[in-house]
């Protein structure tokens, strides 16, 4: 990203907030990613602060329930979610830790998982405008 696009994007209004938790190495890189380039972020740690109704229902418009639940964590499998059926969003809601993360909200619009060219892209349209 070259240095004028940076400072675009430094001086225009970028909200960026990423959910996650400090132990996951691929939240701890998104946090990295944006630091390195001195764009600033807000935190949200899910073992402290779960998503609220709103929240999901926003980051759900572009990302389905079921890419967000993390069938392979400890939580899932401890829970006996394997071989229940059950309302994703209430699980999501009522477990923060049943998510995949990090998810990176720019402005208004999320993305699952660590997706650095994706990220320039959407700070890229948004220094644009």
């Amino acid at each position: 990203m070259s240095k004028h696009i940076l400072l675009v994007l430094m001086k225009s209004e970028v909200n960026i907030q990423i959910f996650g938790t400090l132990k996951c190495k691929e939240t701890n890189k998104a946090i990295r990613f944006f630091k390195e380039r001195g764009i600033k972020l807000h935190f949200v740690d899910l073992t402290e602060k779960a998503l609220s109704k709103g929240e999901l229902e926003n980051i759900c418009r572009f990302i389905s329930k079921e890419d967000l639940i993390d069938k392979e964590c400890k939580e899932y499998e401890q829970a006996g979610l394997k071989f229940q059926i059950f309302d994703i969003a209430d699980k999501l809601l009522n477990n923060s830790l049943l998510i995949k993360t990090p998810i990176v909200r720019i402005n208004k619009v999320p993305f699952l998982g660590y997706q650095p060219e994706k990220w320039k892209t959407e700070l890229l349209k948004n220094a644009v405008k």
